[in-house]
């Protein structure tokens, strides 16, 4: 997914929700997780962290430009039928 296409698809969920609505991460497919989310960050933010020497087991990740969402910590089980309503899967 683009940033494009993700800002698209959650300009539309704020003008149907309400820009207060909360988003939240569901992963794994077949054992469903809801996850709050911590924030966003770039690969270049990443590989930019001035404390190198904490991070000396981790590489750098690829140079192409990429946002990450960050996971902030499982709320509890989510459901299958988010990959089935999903928009743009």
């Amino acid at each position: 997914m683009t940033l494009d296409t993700l800002i698209e698809i959650l300009t539309d969920y704020r003008d149907e929700l309400g820009g207060d609505a909360e988003v939240r991460l569901m992963t794994q497919q077949q054992w469903p997780f809801e996850n709050r989310i911590c924030g966003l960050t770039s690969g270049q933010e990443m590989n930019d962290t001035s404390d190198e020497d904490d991070y000396s087991d981790d590489s750098d990740v690829a140079e192409d430009p990429v946002v990450y969402i960050v996971e902030g910590g499982q709320m509890g089980y989510g459901s299958k039928r988010a990959w089935e309503s999903c928009r743009d899967c």
